[in-house]
């Protein structure tokens, strides 16, 4: 199907003329769907015939979420080229490696980062558009351009692009790269479109008008999933640059924010910090979460807390849109049952085929443990230029997760670990997202992380790097001891240290493969 989306813009514009679109705090800058359409067609015109910019053409953001919210949908939905999101917060080497591999035509740059990107980014051959107001010396440079100078010479009219919202590869994005190097994943609209109505399908989401949402981890990853459905019920996206949770706080309070994104480790941390100093949160109804498994002790606190706002998203890079969701009802720390619920994903979204498939890819009866494996409109494309990975993880029109769970008889997904972070000890399997839960099921506890290190008769052994809460206490005895007794002797740690931080992602995923690594330097498998 071909769709021209400054029409459809045009008409979302007239709906909610004047309800806010868009509010970047740390910028201060506002705009409501009117403003919004006019500025988006800018920002494509400015690609078109500014940037030549066209059909075939790659165009990089290396952005804060400020300046990422302008270049969003439906920005790039109206025109041709094909937007590739990183992560602000990587390194320059990684980032030279995205460049080299995508090959953009033009980078779209914070200010801040010209002095050090120039030489790289031009290497390749790169235009770069500064997204502040260069300085003078910056702006004399050759290929550089400010991005607000571009902007005021477009056209604010609406154009004739029409793209197929099954075959124009619209976006690319790296994935996380937790277990290695991340490749870069390639979307339609369509795997967009099926992000936007998985949102509607799940209710307790409740978005609408009415929906004032606060993005703070990074746009370019996984809370892009709430931009669209947001922008299409005529709600606000309002967006941070930072992780300060202080500052997050605040703004729930000041904006009146209705909805926000949190993984687990931030949302721990928020707990400490109401319970040490309370905000006004009467307006916040619902709290997503995801991107790593929550310990079910930890979530009945943050009930007890904050009430019953809780929905937990089960997605990844390659299925951009709520596979399966727990609901709030489902939030009760109270019975067993309730517990039970709590440690799993939820629900499969209706209309998503998920099923448990074995080693020879056939799919298991409910309760047996295998591979998760994913066929819906949200399954990507592929992987850009890699078609051995797109091979190896697509099988039948399905995404092959890499993640190992189970469903139980009433619907509920249960995801025991990654396959690559399964601990294999003297013969037997030990899920390192298991040990992990019954340790941060201790008060002291704020997180932990658990990895299999080298072990001369087992192979490998079950290690634990734990972070304590500010003023607890507990000895390593104690805790080993609480996960013998919860798991079993071979599942709990032969090994545990205390560390004041575990490593994490931008997004807040603790990356076990950086803990891992500095037990297994030297060796020539990281597996036993």
């Amino acid at each position: 199907m071909r769709m021209n989306f400054s029409r459809i813009m045009r008409l979302m514009a007239l709906r909610h003329r004047d309800q806010e679109a868009i509010v970047n705090i740390e910028r201060n800058r506002r705009y409501t769907y009117a403003q919004y359409h006019l500025l988006s067609n800018r920002i494509a015109d400015v690609l078109r015939n500014a940037l030549q910019v066209g059909k075939g053409d790659r165009f990089m953001l290396i952005l804060d979420n400020d300046n990422l919210s302008l270049m969003m949908f439906p920005t790039t939905f109206k025109q041709e080229g094909t937007v590739a999101m990183t992560n602000r917060r990587d390194s320059l080497e990684e980032h030279a490696r995205q460049v080299e591999l995508v090959a953009p035509k033009v980078v779209f740059l914070e200010t801040a980062l010209l002095d050090s990107y120039y030489d790289m980014l031009r290497s390749q051959g790169c235009a770069i558009v500064v997204m502040d107001p260069p300085s003078a010396e910056q702006a004399a440079r050759p290929g550089v351009h400010s991005f607000w100078a571009l902007v005021e010479a477009a056209s604010e009219l609406d154009n004739d692009v029409e793209l197929d919202t099954d075959e124009h590869i619209c976006m690319l994005r790296f994935t996380g790269g937790t277990t290695g190097k991340g490749k870069c994943a390639m979307y339609s609209i369509d795997n967009w479109m099926a992000c936007r109505d998985a949102a509607f399908i799940n209710t307790d989401l409740a978005i609408s008008s009415a929906t004032r949402l606060l993005h703070v981890s990074p746009l370019s990853h996984g809370t892009i999933m709430l931009f669209f459905p947001t922008f299409y019920g005529g709600g606000t996206n309002l967006t941070m640059n930072q992780l300060d949770m202080e500052a997050w706080r605040q703004e729930v309070e000041t904006e009146r924010v209705t909805h926000s994104f949190l993984v687990p480790t931030v949302l721990y941390r928020l707990l400490e910090l109401q319970r040490a100093n309370p905000k006004d949160f009467s307006s916040l109804t619902t709290l997503i979460y995801g991107a790593a498994p929550m310990s079910p002790t930890k979530l009945g606190e943050l009930v007890d807390c904050f009430g019953q706002i809780f929905v937990q998203g089960y997605a990844a890079t390659e299925t951009p849109m709520m596979i399966a969701s727990l609901d709030k009802r489902a939030h009760q720390p109270g019975d067993a049952d309730s517990l039970q619920h709590l440690s799993s994903a939820g629900r499969a979204t209706p209309g998503v085929e998920l099923f448990i498939a074995g080693e020879d890819g056939k799919q298991l009866p409910f309760g047996e443990t295998g591979e998760i494996r994913i066929r819906c409109k949200a399954v990507i494309k592929g992987y850009y230029n890699n078609p051995e990975a797109t091979a190896g993880e697509f099988a039948d029109g399905a995404w092959k997760s890499g993640d190992l769970g189970y469903i139980d008889t009433e619907g509920y997904l249960y995801i025991v670990d990654r396959l690559k972070d399964m601990i294999i000890t003297g013969g037997f399997n030990v899920y390192a997202v298991e040990v992990e839960a019954a340790l941060a099921s201790h008060p002291a506890v704020l997180m932990a992380a658990v990895v299999g290190i080298p072990h001369a008769e087992w192979g490998e052994a079950v290690h634990a790097e734990v972070m304590l809460r500010p003023g607890a206490s507990v000895t390593e005895q104690e805790l080993i001891a609480q996960t013998k007794a919860r798991l079993g002797s071979y599942k709990a740690p032969k090994s545990l240290v205390f560390v004041d931080e575990l490593p994490t992602s931008v997004v807040g995923k603790v990356l076990r493969r950086q803990v891992k690594e500095k037990y297994w330097q030297g060796t020539a498998r990281k597996i036993s």
